[in-house]
């Protein structure tokens, strides 16, 4: 599989909220793209696997990836490959703050409560014709 079509499939993938294959598939970009694109493959691919955390109600992983994966991917903003890279940091900024707020312990009630407001981000961009 070339790159542009392993990241439409790993987009596709994350936005269908199967965080796992989303994972692999995005791995096996990041093991062959060129050097300077390995930070945009590895911090897409932490926000997904943030995301795979919390809905095992793992609150420290999902804190983790997410901030590794907004360091990874902030020098790549406003978008890069057509990727919408501003929003995605935008709706995992504001999920990682809210995470920051409430106490690990409490993430399973949080995550079921209308105040958790916890929504899983779309990846928007010109490949899949959003």
């Amino acid at each position: 599989m070339n790159e542009q079509d392993g990241l439409a499939l790993g987009l596709e993938q994350f936005n269908q909220q199967n965080f796992y294959a989303c994972h692999d598939t995005l791995e096996a970009v990041w093991l062959q793209c060129d050097p300077g694109e390995k930070n945009f493959y590895q911090g897409i691919l932490q926000i997904a696997v943030a995301h795979y955390h919390l809905s095992n109600h793992n609150w420290q992983g999902g804190v983790t990836l997410l901030g590794e994966g907004i360091r990874r991917l902030t020098p790549f903003r406003p978008t890069h490959q057509r990727v919408n890279i501003e929003r995605l940091l935008q709706d995992s900024s504001s999920l990682l703050t809210a995470l920051q707020r409430i106490p690990p312990s409490e993430l399973s009630q949080w995550l079921a409560s209308d105040q958790g407001q916890y929504q899983i981000p779309q990846i928007h961009c010109g490949l899949s014709g959003d």
